[in-house]
């Protein structure tokens, strides 16, 4: 073996093994487990009109944006669901894609429900995009819906 082979061989090994090894690799994959985790007490927390999870998930700046271009703010967002404006039967979240950029998450995914409001049932079949805000522990700062 000739010796810039040893040389290069080293740095990669050395190179790979601080990558896996580095803290902050080790904490983009926990933020990206507990961002997903808070998007799914979210989701939960929707379905069960539960105000006391609701509270504690979403940031007191909460813009949240519907398909249709309606805007809530937080206390309008929890209302809704709490004082069962809209009941949400069934939320269903598919092909998520998270990232994790310091503080702030973003998650996309697909949202499916069945939810019933003034009596109607509806059904939705939208593409959401949330991003998230981490201080003791990650809490919605923005949700906008859009057409599919």
């Amino acid at each position: 073996m000739h010796r810039r082979h040893v040389v290069l061989s080293g740095a990669l090994a050395l190179g790979t093994g601080a990558l896996l090894g580095s803290t902050s690799f080790g904490m983009e994959t926990a933020d990206l487990a507990a961002l997903a985790e808070a998007v799914e007490s979210l989701r939960k927390a929707m379905l069960d009109a539960d105000k006391s999870k609701l509270e504690a998930l979403v940031s007191d700046q909460l813009s949240y944006g519907h398909s249709s271009g309606k805007l809530q703010d937080k206390a309008d967002f929890i209302d809704v669901i709490v004082k069962k404006a809209t009941i949400y039967k069934s939320i269903s979240l598919t092909d998520h894609k998270n990232s994790v950029a310091g503080n702030n998450g973003i998650a996309r995914h697909i949202w499916k429900s069945e939810s019933e409001s003034d009596g109607k049932v509806s059904s939705a079949h939208i593409g959401v995009l949330q991003v998230w805000v981490k201080d003791s522990s990650w809490k919605l700062l923005a949700r906008q819906a859009f057409k599919i």
